[in-house]
């Protein structure tokens, strides 16, 4: 990959709903390429379809990245050298370049109208062709090609609808290097005259993407695989409007896949499998549907920026954990797989586990004491921060931990089932009482006291510890895992301890 000129990026999302977690991925790696060579991450908004627009996305994707820790140099809200940078208020600029194309011949007026691309489309599959208006079909259209010089113009002077689209040479290889991919050629008798400027005078995506490059200086075109086949006709663009020596190098990234592999991962999935695929909550404004994101379910940035990282691109050793500077001294588009990367949302899971055991325990308490006094109302920080630092390495997410806490604040109601099936015996409660009472005798406060004793208790009755270690935790907490047994009994206390050990024994009978 060449780095002679800046590096200047840019994320290019269409504001039509939520951001896809996939392209919170694309903005990710522009954002690691930017910072490790000092260059520039623009963030532009191609919002040329107005008919697709949707209210507030835009502001959604400025939220989005920023959440994840993605920085914008120039963008709607930044500004830059090359404002304005939504391209529904660049529409002027773009007819330029597309009546420099029509002037030289490398591009043409067409007023077909719907009904007469209907026609061609059937016409053509009746004559088991492939559909497109190329550089066969066009001269059986209704385009400057086809019509006299007069009727083109009295078409234009008494403002019929017309599109502007490329005039692409029959047969022509277009060669390009793609940076992830190698070399890619594509011959133009594959290809489709696309639509330049549309009849609203709005430029399509071809047009107004390789203008807006080529004007901001983008040295490196990083974008997601969908957008391959359309790359030939960009570098035909280049080409055409002779810009070719400062053509930006591709990268196409792969597909972010189904957890099965089979297809591009879609909301569907997510909603099938209980995960996230937008970075935050969205709730779109013509239905109402509401979609979950990572962030309101629990996850830290830090580890989504960590996990979709990983998602395509490998690291030169086996390291997963990295933080934000980490990952873009490490990264390179060269690393980049070609193939689809699966998502593993257990894999999403154990990062923000990781990171969750990374954070300070007042961080974690700061962040959850919302819902600790929602279930307990008012809590004591020291307590509670207590039980998150005994509790936190058996949860993925940190909003977890206050009702799996449930029973050091209040006493259980409910013993569980299977324990008590398996593990219960006849002699059970009298033990556990007489434990009780051992305990009371010998002091018991710390979690050492608490460990020593029981095992001494259970050697003077010739007991094995694990007859009733388990049982000792339900009947103090009715729950069959926690965090370790004698911390816990140290932090409720002996006389609670005591307490839930009698109602306990009260309610089980066998």
């Amino acid at each position: 990959m060449s780095t002679e000129r800046p590096v200047r990026v840019r994320f290019a999302p269409s504001p039509t709903g939520a951001l896809h977690i996939g392209g919170v991925r694309t903005a990710l790696y522009n954002y690691l390429l930017a910072r490790k060579h000092g260059g520039t991450m623009i963030l532009r908004i191609e919002d040329t379809d107005q008919n697709r627009f949707v209210p507030g996305a835009e502001e959604y994707i400025r939220e989005s990245l920023k959440w994840v820790g993605i920085e914008i140099d120039e963008g709607p809200e930044q500004g830059g050298p090359h404002a304005p940078y939504r391209q529904s208020e660049r529409k002027p600029m773009y007819r330029q370049y597309a009546d420099k194309l029509i002037e030289e011949g490398l591009a043409y007026y067409a007023f077909d109208t719907e009904e007469d691309l209907e026609q061609m489309r059937k016409r053509l599959e009746a004559s088991k062709m492939q559909p497109a208006y190329d550089s066969v079909s066009r001269m059986g259209m209704k385009n400057s090609l086809t019509l006299s010089a007069d009727e083109v113009k009295e078409r234009l002077d008494r403002g019929d609808n017309y599109v502007i689209r490329i005039k692409l040479p029959r047969k022509e290889e277009v060669r390009f290097h793609d940076v992830i991919r190698g070399w890619v050629a594509v011959s133009t008798s594959t290809m489709d005259d696309k639509v330049l400027l549309k009849g609203d005078g709005m430029p399509t995506y071809h047009l107004a993407n390789v203008v807006d490059d080529y004007l901001m200086g983008i040295s490196h075109v990083i974008r997601g695989e969908e957008w391959l086949p359309s790359a030939p006709l960009h570098v035909m663009l280049y080409r055409y409007l002779g810009w070719e020596d400062k053509m930006p190098e591709f990268a196409h990234l792969p597909l972010l896949l189904k957890p099965e592999g089979n297809g591009k991962l879609s909301k569907r999935d997510g909603d099938r499998l209980g995960f996230p695929v937008f970075p935050i909550d969205w709730t779109d404004p013509k239905t109402g549907e509401k979609s979950s994101g990572y962030r309101e379910s629990g996850y830290y940035p830090e580890a989504v920026a960590n996990m979709l990282a990983l998602l395509g691109w490998h690291p030169s050793d086996n390291q997963e954990m990295f933080t934000m500077d980490e990952l873009i001294q490490s990264f390179s588009l060269e690393r980049v797989s070609k193939s689809g990367a699966k998502f593993d949302v257990n894999k999403a899971y154990w990062f923000n586990q990781q990171y969750l055991n990374q954070k300070s325990v007042p961080e974690i308490y700061a962040d959850i004491v919302p819902i600790f006094s929602e279930l307990y109302g008012s809590v004591n920080q020291e307590y509670a921060e207590t039980i998150i630092a005994m509790m936190r390495e058996k949860y993925q997410f940190a909003r977890e931990i206050p009702a799996a806490s449930s029973y050091f604040f209040v006493e259980p109601s409910a013993f569980d089932e299977e324990v008590i099936r398996k593990k219960w015996k006849p002699e059970t409660n009298g033990l556990l009482l007489e434990l009780g009472e051992w305990f009371t005798r010998n002091n018991c406060l710390t979690p050492t006291e608490f460990e020593d004793n029981f095992k001494i208790y259970c050697e003077s009755k010739g007991i094995k510890t694990g007859e009733i270690l388990q049982p000792l935790r339900v009947a103090v907490s009715g729950a069959p895992m926690g965090p370790p047994i004698f911390d816990m009994l140290a932090l409720l206390g002996l006389e609670k301890v005591l307490t839930r050990l009698i109602v306990c024994t009260n309610l089980i009978k066998l």
